[in-house]
């Protein structure tokens, strides 16, 4: 077995490796890395933000790739998939249950007004988001809030650059008086 280290190599053309031969690299600080043949084929060709077949993935500089057909995670006791931390945000509705509000991220929260809600009754308000686009899902759920356990959220519309939510109190007798904290997430589609 061939065994040399050099301190500087140029290479103008071509490093011809056999199929068993490691690169074996050290950086200024002394970290050595070995990639074998078949580690290095895992990188030729690669563009970043863009996902080959067989290929390692490399992020673009937007911390972004696409092209991948598939994601499983195997660690359901892990952090789970969902945004980190900056992607969301919050806002309060103002003066009733039917007023719009404005929260251009891909989550968040919205607290709703504390304004009475009839038995039986609903109301409906426009989340105004840039993020949004007509096929995208929106998916809304009740953190905390309203008061007689019965009220419901649902997405009624979903529009380029916005989305409506609907209230509904399905109690048969008691008002809702409690200001709703719904958390949303936005899932980025398309239909073709």
């Amino acid at each position: 077995m061939l065994n040399r280290k050099f301190a500087k190599v140029n290479i103008d053309e071509r490093l011809v490796m056999g199929k068993a031969a490691n690169l074996i690299v050290t950086s200024s600080t002394g970290v050595e890395s070995t990639l074998s043949v078949a580690e290095l084929g895992y990188l030729d060709g690669v563009t970043a933000g863009t996902a080959l077949a067989s290929k390692a993935l490399v992020l673009n500089a937007s911390k972004a790739a696409t092209g991948i057909g598939g994601l499983t995670l195997t660690s359901p006791t892990g952090t789970g998939l969902g945004y980190g931390t900056g992607a969301g945000g919050a806002v309060t509705q103002a003066t009733s249950r039917s007023t719009g509000v404005t929260l251009s991220k891909l989550t968040g929260t919205i607290t709703g007004t504390a304004t009475s809600l009839a038995a039986g009754a609903e109301a409906e308000f426009v989340v105004t988001n840039t993020t949004v686009a007509i096929g995208d899902v929106v998916i809304l759920s009740i953190q905390s809030g309203p008061t007689t356990g019965t009220s419901q959220v649902s997405v009624s519309t979903v529009a380029a650059g916005s989305f409506k939510i609907k209230i509904y109190n399905h109690h048969a007798s008691t008002a809702d008086t409690g200001a709703p904290k719904i958390n949303f997430a936005v899932i980025k589609a398309v239909s073709a």
